[in-house]
């Protein structure tokens, strides 16, 4: 079930938020919990067990761990149940079929493929329910002796598939007591509404030149239709992810939970340094804590190894292919040189505009290995994009997307950041959008559910990991 499907926005969310304001407010977590875990069954049926046997993993060894405070060998042995127990559903799932393949092909074995379905949300669930007890470990929360509380966490709907990666330690209060208040309802609804659009009206439309491009034969494809697709995915993806984001924050203070942010305008970065600051901020602020710190980060060791292992396993984490692989290390690369430089105290005197192509051409093209089949197909789509086989003509193209490119290239930018410090500022300016600003959010909505009934087509990338 997606946010942006009719099942979820003409049944599942009225008769959710009907039924949370009707009942006891004591009552209120063991009906979220349910109905989190009715809408992960409504797509996995099967699926719901492994999500509810991590639960129970991490609830008790995160019980454990509060028992073994002061003992290190005991502490350290059930860190290593924590990582066994959790990368052991991960790779099952996810990478075994990966990992046999490539032994196969590696050394010869002939280990025999099982083509397992995906949980869906896997590497979401997985990371958060790590990240508790990881957090218990390392003294930054309370070990939590309540197993629905536990259990809330990790299946809250709204972040429960596709993120953010939400830590315990920033909604532990509000899972335990929260008030849920008529400005925060409201600011939830505008916040979806905007999110729904994102996807709907924007990313959708997108995914269609994306499609069409990365379908198409290499040697059909010219250079100028190449880079359009390209461009129509970096577009997609960011609308994507960063609307299903929103969706997720806004539902979250619905029912009285404050998510972070997730994406800060990432294509507005002038390097692939702040890009990573901006882009699925929940991802990158996990492998941060969890892994670069303690592989010693910045103050210990190689500090060029761990970024290369931390954008390695960022690759990885994606999906079990080579080009996700070869994503994440060429935006490490790229990390690395940017920190050599800066080391070295060597200056690039460049415009600010011209520092933004430069990252741009480094995100575009590191989505090519994203989007690509695989690493054959990248390369031959890398390829077209730089002349294998001509130009070609996009104008054609260009009348049917060149509206969408141009609303698309206004919603990326941080108008509405501005705005607001605007009404900040002016009195007035407050008091006008405190009218305009419903009636905008209602003609959104209206729009974007129109989109949404009238459209069969409605991908979801990051359903996929």
């Amino acid at each position: 079930m997606v946010f942006s499907s009719i099942i979820f926005l003409f049944l599942f969310l009225p008769v959710t938020l009907f039924g949370y304001y009707l009942i006891r407010q004591d009552l209120r977590n063991v009906f979220l919990l349910l109905m989190s875990l009715l809408f992960y069954a409504a797509g996995e049926p099967w699926f719901v067990m492994i999500m509810i046997a991590s639960i129970a993993g991490n609830y008790i060894l995160g019980l454990l761990l509060g028992l073994a405070r002061g003992r290190k060998f005991l502490k350290r042995s059930i860190l290593a149940a924590v990582l066994a127990m959790n990368l052991g559903i991960l790779f099952y799932f996810k990478y075994y079929d990966f990992a046999a393949s490539n032994l196969n092909a590696l050394i010869g074995t002939d280990i025999p493929l099982r083509h397992i379905t995906l949980p869906i949300g896997i590497s979401f669930f997985t990371f958060q329910g790590m990240s508790y007890v990881l957090d218990v470990y390392m003294g930054k929360c309370e070990v939590q002796r309540n197993p629905l509380q536990v259990a809330l966490y990790i299946s809250l709907f709204p972040q429960l598939i596709a993120g953010p990666i939400v830590r315990y330690s920033d909604v532990s209060r509000e899972i335990a007591v929260r008030r849920e208040t008529l400005d925060d309802f409201a600011s939830g609804v505008q916040r979806f509404t905007i999110g729904l659009a994102k996807k709907v009206i924007l990313s959708n439309q997108f995914a269609l030149l994306a499609d069409q491009t990365f379908g198409t034969i290499p040697d059909q494809l010219g250079a100028g239709m190449a880079w359009l697709g390209a461009i129509a995915y970096t577009f997609q993806i960011y609308f994507d992810f960063s609307g299903y984001s929103d969706m997720a924050i806004g539902l979250g203070r619905m029912f009285g939970f404050h998510f972070r942010e997730n994406f800060d305008y990432p294509y507005t970065a002038a390097s692939v340094t702040v890009f990573w600051r901006k882009w699925h901020i929940s991802l990158s602020s996990w492998f941060r804590d969890y892994v670069y710190i303690p592989l010693g980060g910045n103050r210990h060791g190689n500090v060029y190894l761990h970024l290369i292992i931390v954008f390695f396993l960022t690759g990885l984490w994606h999906g079990a292919s080579w080009n996700f692989v070869v994503w994440g290390l060429w935006h490490g690369a790229f990390l690395i040189i940017e920190r050599v430089l800066r080391n070295r105290n060597i200056t690039i005197s460049a415009p600010s505009v011209l520092k933004w192509i430069n990252t741009m051409l480094v995100v575009v093209i590191g989505w090519v290995f994203f989007r690509a089949a695989d690493l054959h197909a990248a390369i031959a789509y890398l390829k077209c994009m730089f002349g294998a086989a001509g130009f070609g003509n996009v104008f054609y193209i260009l009348q049917d997307y060149g509206a969408v490119f141009v609303l698309g290239s206004f919603a990326m930018l941080p108008i509405t950041k501005k705005y607001r410090s605007l009404c900040e500022t002016y009195v007035v300016l407050q008091k006008v959008s405190n009218v305009l600003e419903p009636l905008a959010c209602g003609v959104i909505l209206v729009i974007g559910i129109a989109y949404t009934v009238s459209s069969t087509y409605n991908p979801f990338i990051y359903f996929n990991f």
